[in-house]
């Protein structure tokens, strides 16, 4: 952060965590611009659910620390040594910050790096007037788009990391658990790429309403009796090609098993929170089924921060890659931080991105 400032312009006005379920719309050292970095005037950030445990559970790696990850802005300096952004350049933020020296980021597996910092955890983040990022990690977009989706531009890339990991090819009947935020953009990299049949399944019908609205071909409420006989018609019994399970939930990660067809390709890009245990049955699927089974973490790849986040930017601009405004459950302002984040204290109230806005 510099030297401690001694002038009101060197405050700004951020969502300040001092301790567990202690966050505060607070004065707050406005960052340095340094060589090779640019400052950016956020917009519009949005709350990952990896920022609920950091309130809520303890989960920060230090106090005061401003959280967020999730946004889009607008440049307003760039730092020595900048030549490929200017002031007033749309972008939106790759926010891994990889070491660039171990041998997974000498590979073009960043994702994978040990030794990384992360913006909005490790490094103080969006949930403030301004972030500075190193100009690598800052995604210029087209300012045609709102910033309520350009916000949205990391689970976008978590999607498509996830497809890239899982193998993906055209042709197939490809079946998504879970219609959460990262579920229908996985929904729609399937489609760009060329699906035979996508199919998303929830327990929440305004999901499935939403996935269809954007474009699933078929839905399926998995509290329905007979969800697994549906589904498998849908195939004509021979089961999915491609699963992709999103919602880091046991049930649909076993699911999965089930749905899976003969050598098909299985991702989890969902995180589980409890145990799973898997089951006689499962393993039995899995051998006799031969399908291959991967994880998926992060969104980077060579050259960094990736494809991404580059074909992001693409689709977002050409409307193929679609957003609707029901992806946002709530907007607050900034300064509502704490209502905001009082929510995630009852998480099945929640149906979508929760933004928080500087106005």
């Amino acid at each position: 952060m510099g030297k401690s400032p001694d002038k009101k312009e060197d405050f700004m006005k951020a969502a300040v965590l001092y301790g567990n379920e202690d966050i505060r719309y607070d004065d707050f050292p406005t960052p340095e611009i340094k060589p090779g970095t640019v400052k950016v005037t956020v917009k519009v950030s949005g709350i990952c659910g990896s920022d609920v445990p950091r309130v809520l559970n303890n989960g920060a790696h230090f106090y005061p620390v401003v959280l967020g990850h999730e946004f889009a802005g607008d440049i307003v300096e760039v730092g020595e040594g900048v030549t490929d952004l200017k002031v007033g350049d749309t972008v939106s933020g790759a926010p891994l910050l990889p070491c660039m020296k171990c041998d997974d980021c000498q590979n073009g597996n960043y994702s994978l790096c040990k030794f990384y910092s992360f913006i909005g955890s490790r490094e103080q983040g969006s949930f403030a007037e301004y972030v500075v990022l190193p100009a690598l990690n800052a995604v210029k977009y087209d300012s045609a788009i709102p910033y309520e989706q350009a916000a949205m531009f990391e689970p976008s890339t978590v999607a498509l990391h996830g497809v890239l990991c899982n193998d993906y090819r055209g042709g197939e009947c490809v079946a998504i658990l879970g219609g959460g935020t990262i579920g229908l953009f996985t929904m729609q990299w399937a489609k760009i790429y060329g699906s035979k049949k996508v199919v998303v399944f929830d327990i929440d019908e305004g999901r499935l309403a939403l996935a269809k609205r954007m474009g699933a071909d078929e839905v399926i409420n998995t509290m329905q009796t007979d969800f697994l006989k549906k589904a498998m018609d849908l195939t004509d019994g021979r089961g999915y090609g491609f699963v992709f399970e999103t919602a880091g939930n046991p049930i649909t990660m076993r699911m999965a098993f089930e749905l899976a067809a003969n050598k098909s390709n299985v991702c989890f890009i969902g995180t589980p929170h409890v145990d799973l245990t898997f089951t006689p049955r499962m393993w039995e699927n899995m051998n006799r089924k031969e399908f291959k089974l991967t994880g998926s973490w992060m969104s980077y790849s060579a050259p960094f921060p990736g494809k991404e986040w580059e074909l992001t930017a693409h689709y977002f601009a050409t409307g193929q890659l679609a957003f609707d405004e029901e992806l946002i459950f709530r907007k607050f302002p900034m300064s509502k931080v704490d209502e905001a984040f009082e929510l995630f204290k009852n998480p099945a109230q929640i149906h979508g991105k929760i933004l928080l806005v500087n106005e």
